[in-house]
């Protein structure tokens, strides 16, 4: 009885006069908009095509910076560096649609070699210069070199090689929360060295502490943050990220707004000193300039050096930028997964990783061929990255395993004899 009941229904609907007219004109219209439709997947095909194509024209380079063991300067220096390399320009629409121009993106890179320490900024041909100048005009004491790429030799052997995990973070809250940052920790005031508490120590000792044959890395993936329009192959804009920010700020005042008994129609504002707080770093991160961010990690070992145990090391090595009221981070996709029978001989986790390893080597993810792989980029500022990479001060570069300079450097005397 049922049945009959729907297929009259069915019936009813199908002979009404108005959905009769409305697939009259979808079928009339058929050519508009399958071609529309055919335009539109051409369209992204020829941009892809010629974004590529620019890419691999570009070259790349990728620096390593050793640093001193006078290294005296606070994260503000990295965060002064930043603000040097931001730039969010693509030129002309006929360099972006006939060119396949992007916008510049860097890679800062944290290894750990067998418990080695390295330090590495990745980035196009073109910015190899500006990256170097600037870097030291603010580590006079450093020293940069172009180093052949590490990442080349690895390749995904599981006779050799056993990846404990690779994945990518995310952001435990939205974008306009900012994480716990080095002014949080107080490293923007003159203390003393022995007073300061710098967050990237536990990065730093996690990294050191590994053995021979065991590897970590860590990469940060950078772009200018910009609202996108046509000339970043968008029809429809999108706005940056300052319309999220006010939302956040009115959301939390929301939540502060009561109604008491003795008060019938207006309403109480009471924001607790948290909140204060909360509404003060938010708006200190939106003054700031923004990046695209996507951050990846992976933890790697010879087959008889592989620790398990230091799986859980990687992943919580970002745990002290994240604060409760604030943001934070967390694990966002990997190759692997949780129960056996999601991926029963293991081909899944394999057809991951392999993914993973060459989105890494290509510092892939803002634009093709790994664009938005298996994630969406969030925001962080010039300070927050300057949290998560800086140099480290005398006392955290004094770890043994951390690759540097033997002393520093300084000039000759004006008066020797020529």
């Amino acid at each position: 009885h049922m049945v009959e009941q729907l297929l009259l229904l069915s019936q009813t609907f199908f002979q009404n006069q108005i959905v009769q007219q409305i697939g009259h004109y979808i079928w009339i219209t058929f050519p508009v908009w399958i071609s529309l439709i055919l335009i539109i997947i051409w369209f992204k095909m020829w941009l892809e095509y010629k974004q590529r194509q620019w890419i691999n024209l570009q070259g790349s380079a990728l620096l390593e910076i050793k640093i001193s063991r006078e290294m005296l300067k606070s994260p503000l220096a990295m965060e002064i560096f930043l603000n040097t390399i931001y730039g969010a320009g693509v030129g002309t629409l006929i360099d972006v649609y006939l060119k396949g121009r992007v916008r510049p993106w860097f890679s800062l890179e944290l290894v750990s070699k067998g418990g080695e320490v390295h330090f590495y900024i990745w980035c196009l041909k073109a910015s190899k210069g500006r990256v170097e100048s600037q870097l030291y005009a603010q580590f006079p004491n450093i020293e940069v070199h172009e180093v052949p790429d590490y990442t080349l030799g690895v390749h995904r052997d599981p006779e050799k090689l056993s990846f404990g995990w690779f994945g990518q973070y995310a952001l435990t809250k939205a974008d306009a929360y900012p994480i716990k940052t080095y002014i949080d920790y107080g490293l923007d005031k003159n203390d003393k060295e022995e007073y300061k508490n710098d967050p990237i120590t536990p990065i730093l000792e996690y990294l050191g502490s590994l053995k021979k044959g065991e590897n970590a890395w860590f990469q940060i993936l950078i772009q200018s943050h910009t609202k996108e329009g046509l000339k970043y192959g968008r029809v429809f804009t999108k706005p940056d990220w300052k319309s999220g920010i006010e939302k956040e700020i009115k959301d939390i005042v929301k939540k502060a707004t009561m109604k008491t008994e003795e008060q019938k129609n207006p309403t109480m504002l009471s924001l607790s000193k948290g909140q204060i707080d909360v509404i003060a770093a938010i708006e200190r991160a939106s003054a700031k300039p923004a990046f695209d961010t996507m951050i990846r990690a992976t933890y790697f070992a010879e087959k008889d050096a592989f620790n398990p145990n230091n799986i859980g090391g990687l992943i919580g090595s970002f745990a002290q930028f994240g604060s409760g009221s604030l943001n934070g981070f967390k694990p966002g996709f990997n190759a692997g997964y949780d129960y056996p029978w999601q991926d029963f001989k293991g081909k899944k986790k394999a057809k991951n990783e392999t993914k993973l390893l060459e989105a890494y080597k290509r510092r892939s993810f803002f634009n093709p061929p790994f664009k938005n792989h298996k994630g969406k980029p969030f925001i962080l500022t010039t300070e927050e990255l300057a949290t998560i990479f800086h140099f480290p001060s005398s006392i955290v570069a004094a770890t043994p395993t951390l690759n540097r300079i033997p002393s520093k450097k300084g000039e000759a005397p004006s008066n020797l004899p020529i």
